[in-house]
């Protein structure tokens, strides 16, 4: 049986890719299923993995809900998986890159927004088409996208339905990085490269921060960073004798 979601480890990066092109990779419960134990091991592989990269194969990286799983009624093996299953992707100790070229629609977009950065190529086109549908989301949507764009636009690509280019994406702030498509692989690259040359310990120390604080009054979120810092990495004194050398 061919894997719905495929995951290569190298040199520090963990590469996870959904992996059904001939359906541009539609999301069934198989594939979710299929992340969760990837995602499982990579938490519990701080030591190997220090950053994470979700990708499509093919032409696209995910055209959404696989409409068919819905309109048959597939039951659950456990409830609300999807949205389960992004909030353990989110909550990954490691940063986390989504890479997104052709299609990120609805369903493929909450989970997309599990990313820590989202690095759109200019085929990219992002939409969320849960109203033409008639249904309404249960993945994460409607907290993740205003966090990410702000409550205007959410509301704006919600309610409308419209589909944002790689360049739209990147000048509102959904996306991190917009690129040529034949530049999409080298970006992806850079950002690793840069991402995993920095302390593993500070980039899982910073996300943490990051999300905990998330929301809080800036008198509690100062609180907070001031009384539960996670300090120094056992990297730094390390890291100070390398930079003196040079």
């Amino acid at each position: 049986m061919t894997e719905t979601v495929t995951m290569q480890v190298a040199q520090g990066l963990a590469t996870l890719t959904l992996n059904r092109p001939d359906k541009m990779n539609a999301l069934s419960v198989q594939m979710f299923l299929e992340l969760q134990a990837h995602v499982l091991c990579i938490a519990a592989d701080t030591e190997h993995i220090g950053a994470v990269v979700l990708r499509g194969a093919g032409k696209c990286f995910s055209a959404g809900n696989d409409l068919h799983d819905l309109a048959a009624g597939q039951p659950l093996p456990v409830p609300h998986l999807q949205a389960r299953v992004i909030e353990s992707l989110a909550d990954l100790p490691q940063p986390v890159i989504t890479a997104v070229h052709g299609h990120c629609y609805t369903g493929a977009l909450e989970l997309a927004l599990a990313g820590d950065l989202i690095i759109a190529a200019e085929s990219a086109r992002f939409a969320d088409t849960h109203a033409k549908w008639a249904l309404t989301p249960l993945w994460g949507m409607s907290q993740r996208l205003p966090r990410r764009v702000g409550l205007s636009r959410a509301a704006e690509m919600m309610l409308l339905g419209r589909t944002y280019s790689g360049a739209e994406a990147h000048a509102m702030g959904l996306a991190n990085f917009c690129v040529a498509d034949a530049q999409f692989d080298a970006e992806i690259e850079r950002t690793v490269r840069d991402l995993l040359s920095g302390s593993w310990f500070s980039h899982r120390a910073n996300k943490h921060l990051l999300r905990e604080t998330d929301g809080l009054p800036l008198a509690a979120g100062l609180a907070h960073e001031v009384f539960r810092n996670a300090g120094k990495g056992p990297d730094m004194q390390q890291r100070i004798a390398a930079f003196r050398k040079k």
